[in-house]
């Protein structure tokens, strides 16, 4: 990176222009920070560099958790990092977020992957169960969270016995993300029921695609509520 330190004097009537002095590539948190403080990051937030590969960046009030790839990352994009942690709307939070998703890790930072599990499939009978859930998804993204979820892989899961269903988040176990309903759930509950569960596990997916910790905790309560959803981590039904 440079940062233009330089300017032009004259000299006997010449222009003579003073050399840049290079801004050395961030090697640790700390400067990763002053880089980020640099381009607009509020000076309160902490820096703290992960390897974790499901979710690149994330931040709570106090701390910015950014994979240690970014390290080498173009000012372009660690602009998009601070305006994804600054953004005051969900759509620039939005448009922030595809931004450092493009962004490509360098190899050598990712640590080791994981092998990918078989990927399970939904039985060619319950398809049409599948393509109902598609239409639904797509729905309820534009009702609930302005269009701004991406489309992912629903299936439909004769093996989910215990529960309704269940989000898998990008990178897990290998995998992309995607939903997975019971079919046995949608059988016996119905539809109204089985676009609850789904709305439940696209709370979660906007955890995810928003940089927050997939989990049943206060974000994803108040987002529930939000969106017109039980917040209970799991659910009794008739």
């Amino acid at each position: 990176m440079l940062r233009a330190l330089g300017r032009l004097i004259g000299i006997g009537g010449l222009q003579l222009q003073l050399p840049l002095e290079l801004e050395p590539p961030p090697t640790s948190g700390d400067d990763l920070r002053r880089v980020l403080v640099r381009l607009g990051l509020d000076r309160h937030y902490e820096v703290r560099l992960t390897r974790n590969r499901t979710v690149v960046v994330s931040f709570t009030s106090t701390e910015v958790r950014i994979h240690r790839g970014f390290l080498e990352a173009p000012e372009d994009t660690l602009r998009a990092v601070v305006e994804f942690v600054s953004a005051r709307t969900r759509r620039k939070r939005a448009v922030a977020r595809r931004e450092l998703l493009a962004y490509r890790i360098p190899a050598h930072t990712r640590g080791s992957a994981k092998p990918h599990r078989a990927l399970q499939q939904t039985h060619p009978a319950d398809e049409p169960y599948a393509a109902q859930l598609i239409d639904r998804h797509a729905r309820l993204n534009e009702e609930k969270f302005g269009g701004e979820l991406s489309t992912v892989s629903i299936r439909v899961s004769r093996r989910l016995r215990s529960r309704l269903g269940h989000y898998a988040w990008r990178g897990q176990e290998g995998r992309p993300a995607e939903i997975v309903i019971s079919r046995r759930h949608i059988r016996r509950d119905g539809w109204n029921e089985a676009e609850h569960t789904l709305l439940h596990e696209m709370v979660h997916q906007w955890q995810d695609e928003t940089g927050r910790k997939v989990d049943h905790g206060r974000e994803f309560r108040r987002m529930a509520r939000e969106v017109g959803v039980a917040p209970q981590a799991r659910r009794d039904v008739a």
